[in-house]
């Protein structure tokens, strides 16, 4: 295979990234996947996520196949299958975002996964191996019954705009896209998602100009390195996961995204079920990879031979005929071949936006080594951030609330790797207290820790004035090349600024529009925060507001910091 690749854009790459590859692979054997409790996303109406009961097979799997999977464990579980014994066969899904998956994993709290990816089963087995001091392996038996490729999601008129369906797209025709028309928004989650990191991967493949056994040597090499990086500086801004994606375009529509990188499945849901704006399903002409949704039983040494044999039956309900025509109206591709994807009952379709001849050419997984570094390199390829926390320090955030704010943005600072990234610290209480300078995480992250570490709370709540000063801080910088955001938290009603909501929505519309795009995202921290005033900001901004206590302002931080 091969292509033009675009020019070089940056001197001193591949020397930065093999440095992050000398210790990469130093550490691969025993690379362990951080904690990360993060919630789980936003489920479809009508499904709930379950607590396993006792004795039943309790199965982790990822959110955005929960309709089709809460469907097939009630079919089975409505069978009424018994052990040999009589004790009847359950199977109970506990829905998780992959990395809480691999903890869940390695501390024995499921007995199987369903991830949207083999990639983590080698994940899972590392942190085993780790965790144990053992070479055995954790996963063991593994089949898998729903299959999807990785695809650009864009809209239509837009990919009629780039010459589609006429002209087969590729990473070349978004990165020329987005050159074109700084307006352009396109977004792929970051790599602790297997939608961002299979399409990150096939970036690499692409800038190889490969398509099988793409190596180390390929990873570092620096016209791969250069290719990259330029596809990745026209990123708007990264995200948790093809999910919670998929809800902020249902919610948002265009506004939100012009392009974005999901599995076909969700394509094929939006057309389905929104009766907005068409998407349709582009797969890169340089090849793409699959989502391939494994079924995997956890060797861990309290399972039962009930529960072994109940993954055993429900492995053969999922393969079943019936199973997998469920599949496939799902959106998803079934693995058992004699299921015609051009059939009367397929979704799988011109109407919905998705071709059941694409894609073309499929990408190879490469070997876990690669898949690390990669993980490793993309902190050097990505586009950069300009990111500013602003804390609320005020009186009512005394005692615990003061220290879950300070675990929640030591978190928020410790999850962004690369050392390029400027971060910056806003505290405000009854007026803006202390600033802490945007500065690279290189030189800056000591100082944010300590400051982060010794903030104390007291005084009336200033919010407006705060925000206003982080955001006149990224205006002034004008800084086009990174992504620029503000991240707030608040557990209080604004009380003591001299801004106005009105004037502070005005101005971000106005400036977001003509000047630099900063993208606010709001924490609205215990009950008695104000969500109306914090979403009324983040919608000026196209920005995000959630709520969260106590027991989630950690893993919202965590999420947030996916973004960047």
């Amino acid at each position: 295979m091969s292509h033009a690749k675009p020019a070089k854009h940056t001197k001193g790459c591949s020397t930065l990234v093999s440095l992050v590859i000398g210790l990469s692979l130093l550490t691969v054997a025993a690379c362990v996947v951080g904690n990360m409790l993060r919630p789980a996303s936003k489920l479809p109406a009508g499904v709930t996520a379950t607590v396993p009961a006792p004795g039943a097979l309790a199965i982790a799997y990822s959110p955005e196949k929960a309709t089709l999977f809460n469907d097939l464990v009630a079919g089975f579980n409505s069978q009424g299958l018994k052990t040999p014994d009589g004790r009847p066969m359950q199977v109970n899904g506990v829905v998780m975002e992959p990395e809480a998956m691999i903890e869940a994993a390695v501390n024995g709290q499921v007995q199987a996964v369903n991830p949207d990816s083999s990639i983590w089963l080698d994940q899972i087995d590392r942190a085993w191996q780790a965790k144990n001091q053992s070479d055995s392996p954790l996963v063991g038996e593994t089949s898998r019954y729903a299959i999807s490729p990785v695809v650009i999601a864009m809209w239509e008129d837009v990919a009629r705009s780039m010459g589609y369906p006429d002209k087969r797209l590729g990473w070349e025709d978004i990165l020329n896209k987005a050159k074109a028309g700084p307006n352009f928004k396109w977004s792929h989650p970051s790599t602790s998602s297997a939608s961002g990191l299979l399409a990150t991967l096939a970036m690499f493949y692409a800038g190889a100009g490969k398509t099988r056994g793409l190596t180390i040597e390929d990873v570092q090499a620096e016209s791969t390195l250069n290719y990259v990086a330029q596809v990745q500086k026209t990123v708007r801004q990264y995200g948790e996961g093809e999910w919670p994606t998929m809800q902020r375009v249902i919610e948002q529509g265009r506004n939100y995204l012009d392009a974005f990188v999901v599995g076909e499945q969700l394509v094929v849901y939006h057309n389905q079920g929104t009766g907005r704006d068409k998407l349709v399903a582009i797969y890169p002409r340089e090849g793409t990879m699959w989502e391939d949704h494994p079924l995997a039983l956890l060797e861990t040494p309290g399972l039962s031979a009930d529960q072994r044999l109940t993954f055993q039956r429900f492995r053969d309900y999922l393969l079943s005929k019936e199973s997998q025509q469920k599949v496939l109206a799902q959106g998803f591709r079934p693995t058992d071949l004699s299921i015609p994807l051009t059939g009367a009952a397929s979704p799988i379709n011109e109407a919905r936006g998705v071709n059941p001849a694409e894609p073309q050419t499929a990408l190879q997984i490469p070997g876990a080594a690669v898949v690390q570094v990669v993980r490793d390199v993309w902190w050097y390829t990505k586009r950069n951030t300009n990111v500013f926390l602003v804390a609320d320090t005020s009186g009512s955030m005394q005692g615990d609330k003061m220290e879950a704010a300070r675990e929640a943005m030591r978190v928020f600072v410790d999850q962004i790797k690369g050392n390029k990234e400027r971060v910056g610290l806003v505290t405000f209480s009854s007026a803006v207290n202390d600033i802490i300078e945007l500065k690279d995480l290189g030189s800056n992250r000591v100082a944010l820790n300590d400051k982060i570490a010794t903030v104390q709370a007291g005084g009336d709540t200033a919010l407006l004035d705060a925000i206003r000063t982080a955001y006149l801080r990224l205006q002034k910088l004008n800084d086009r090349e990174r992504i620029n955001a503000i991240v707030v938290m608040t557990d209080g009603r604004e009380n003591n600024s001299q801004t106005t909501l009105n004037q502070l929505v005005s101005q971000i519309k106005r400036q977001n529009a003509g000047g630099v795009p900063v993208v606010i995202f709001c924490i609205a921290y215990g009950s008695d925060a104000d969500f109306d005033v914090l979403n009324a900001i983040a919608a000026a901004s196209n920005g995000q507001a959630r709520q969260g206590d106590l027991a989630t302002i950690r893993d919202l931080y965590k999420i947030l910091s996916t973004y960047f």
